[in-house]
Order: structure tokens, then sequence, then C-alpha cells
């Protein structure tokens, strides 16, 4: 098994490139079935996640080529609407193929997916919606048979959270279906709005995405497109992480910053100076960080999430006391443990986290249990002092495009054995 050793207290500086945005191609990947023809999806990240996606897409039938960051999908032989366990079970987001499948085929039949063990995440959002587009949906034995016996019609649907994925689940879904279908307390991620540009790109007729009210206007076909993916706002907010633990600056270009508003707010309260030019932020962190007073994850354009983690590493030295409040995920706090065998001061009562900053953080032999806890450990340990290993890189893969090659170049003493 694969394992990071770091070296910590070296200073990053330079400048590195932002990657694709994870969480924008892999439903827009699942969305490519729905054209009857070859898309093109430019900017697609490297990562574990994105060879499942791709390992779905060629089970169904589809042509998938996948050199230097450009991905080729023909979907026109497409003959299965079936995936089965031992390719659902690599990640959360397959469920986005339930309702690309639906409108593609008429049918589709999948198990629960999987993906990082971060607390309960239903998709009791996801099958109702679909329902409410004319599905007919029976779990049996924890696979999922979905029909549409008399098609996929518009509708009203009113999501009670505005969940990323039932969002766009629906939107792909919708995007086939006759007549028109509303969502009310969309999800308004910039991720949401990459999707409708693709959809969109593919003929589909989809306004309103990055607002709470998102209208689609069903298509009776869509065809293939040339589209590029956005730049990854969380792996931007990792790389801003990691630069303030060590004191460094460094520069992100290809950025969007305005997708990293909540996050940049976090970094100037905890004294950094953060300058922005078209699509670069430059980040000029103090040698001691000031520990922001509260971090509360909220949808977008909240807190993400995703950049807590990170975050809580790179304030585990800081001046001061942080409250960390995760409002989304019940067990988000995994990478707690390994943070602690490092030296730093952290106690959990359930959604809520109170951080001592403390004075130094020490190396430590840890293990990652989820994506993003895996980045918070690297955080932590680029600045913390003598030699940190971490193992569970199957974590890091599925997000990171190869992180640790990003960090070495701004000069962080980390590698891969």
């Amino acid at each position: 098994m694969s394992r990071l050793v770091i070296n910590g207290t070296k200073r990053l500086k330079g400048s590195a490139r932002v990657q694709g945005s994870k969480n924008s191609a892999l439903p827009i990947l699942a969305a490519a079935i729905l054209c009857r023809g070859e898309s093109v999806i430019h900017n697609c990240p490297e990562l574990s996640d994105v060879r499942g996606t791709i390992n779905i897409l060629r089970y169904l039938g589809c042509d998938v080529g996948f050199s230097g960051g450009t991905l080729v999908c023909d979907s026109s032989g497409l003959t299965k609407n079936y995936i089965p366990n031992s390719l659902m079970r690599e990640m959360r987001s397959s469920i986005i193929f339930l309702g690309a499948l639906l409108a593609r085929t008429g049918s589709a039949s999948m198990c629960f997916p999987g993906g990082c063990e971060i607390g309960p995440r239903p998709i009791d959002l996801h099958l109702k919606a679909l329902e409410a587009l004319g599905a007919e949906i029976c779990d049996d034995c924890g696979v999922f048979r979905c029909t549409a016996p008399e098609g996929l019609h518009g509708a009203k649907i009113a999501l009670s959270f505005p969940s990323v994925g039932a969002t766009e689940n629906v939107m792909i879904c919708a995007s086939l279906a006759e007549g028109t279908t509303i969502i009310t307390n969309a999800a308004r991620e910039p991720e949401i709005c990459d999707l409708a540009d693709f959809l969109n790109g593919c003929g589909a007729d989809i306004s309103g995405a990055g607002d709470s009210t998102i209208v689609i206007e069903g298509k009776s076909s869509l065809r293939g497109c040339c589209h590029t993916v956005i730049p990854d706002r969380i792996a931007a907010a990792t790389l801003l992480s990691c630069c303030a633990a060590t004191g460094g600056r460094v520069t992100l270009t290809s950025a969007i910053p305005s997708h990293l508003g909540a996050v940049l707010s976090i970094l100037e309260e905890c004294g950094c100076d953060v300058d922005i030019m078209g699509g670069c932020v430059t980040l000029d962190a103090p040698n001691r960080l000031c520990a922001p007073k509260v971090v509360r994850t909220m949808p977008y354009p909240g807190f993400p999430t995703d950049a807590q983690a990170p975050v809580m590493a790179m304030a585990a030295k800081s001046r001061g006391t942080t409250l960390f409040i995760e409002n989304i995920f019940e067990n988000r706090y995994l990478h707690v443990s390994g943070l602690l065998r490092m030296g730093a001061n952290i106690k959990v009562e359930g959604r809520v986290a109170v951080l001592q900053g403390a004075r130094c953080l020490h190396g430590a032999d840890v293990a990652a249990m989820d994506l993003r806890g895996a980045a918070a450990l690297i955080t932590a340990a680029l600045g913390a002092q003598g030699r940190t290993t971490l193992e569970g890189l199957r974590y890091l893969d599925r997000g990171y495009e190869c992180l640790e090659a990003t960090l070495s170049e701004l000069g962080a003493d980390v590698k891969r054995i």
C-alpha cells in the first residue's frame, strides 16, 4: 500500500494550477449518456472517482477515451440499463446514473451507492423527485428498479433540502422529460451551473441554475458537445489552507475567485493577505495565524463542508479558539483523531468541535478515513515539526490530482512511497 511521507515546516511559495472540478466532472460524465453521439470533456481531472465513472460508462456500452485531461465519450452504443454492485460501491456519486439511465432507456436498476463514510446521506430526495417525474421505483433487496411505464413528464419539485445530488439528478432526467419541470429550493453550487452549461450545450433548455429555482423545458433528444469543466474550488481551498499552515505565499492560477468567497473570508480573518487578479488568487500568510472565531458549514454560498477539514487543520496551531459547526454531515470529524496525534487541541461534541490553537504540531503516523480528512492531515503535516507518515491514500486519490506533486513544486518535502 502507498503512503505519504511529509517533513514539515517548509514554507510553500510559488504558483500552482487548480485542477478540474471532481464534483462537476462526475455528473457531467453521467449526463453524457443522454446524448446519442460524442461528447468531449476538457479539464477532466485524473482521479480514481473519474476512473470509476469511466468503468460504469464502458460497462453500459459507451466508448470512452481519456488522455491529457480530455475525455471523449460516445454513448451511441449504450446497451445496458443496469449497474452492478461492484461498480456502484466505488463512490457515492454513482447514484447520478439513476436519472440519466431512466431518461435514456426508460428504466434503470442499481444498488445503493458507496463512498466515504461521513454520515448518513439518504437518497430519498432523489427517489421522490424522480417519482414526481413519472418514475415507478421499487427496492428489491437493496436493488433499486426504476421504470417509467407512461413516460417521463415535467413536474413541480420542491426539495426539502437544497441537495446537490438530487438537483443534478432531476436536471439530467428532466432534460428528456416531456413538458416543463420546476425545481424550487434547488442547490446553488457552481457545479450545478457547470452541469447546466454542459446540458444546454447538448441542446437542453435549462434556466435559473445558480438560483434557488431552476426551470427545465424537456427535449425529445440531445446531441453531444464540447465542454470545459470548471476549476475545483475545494482543491483550491485545500491548497490555500496548506499555504496558510506553512506561513507561505502561493498564487493559484485557473481559479474562479467568486466560488471561494466563504473560504477567502475565513483566511482573511486568520490574518492572511488575499489578492485577486483575474483568474488568479494570491495568498500571503503570516508566520502564525489568528484563529477564526466560527466556521459554520452551509449550502453554497455558505462555507463548504468539503473545506471544513483542511481549514480545521490549518487553524490547529493558530492563536486563539475556533468553534466549528458542521451542518451538512453528521460524521465529518473523522480527521480529528489524526490531528490529536499530531498535538492539536480539539474537543468534539456531536456536530460541534472546539479547537484551541496549539503553539506547534509534531509529526506522527496517521491514517486517512475519508477524502477531505486525508487533505486535512496533509495540511497539518506541512506545518508540523518532524516527519508525518500518512496511510489511506485511496481516499486522497478519489478527489485530488497528484496533490503531492503540486505541493512538491511549491517547496514541500512530501513523497509517495
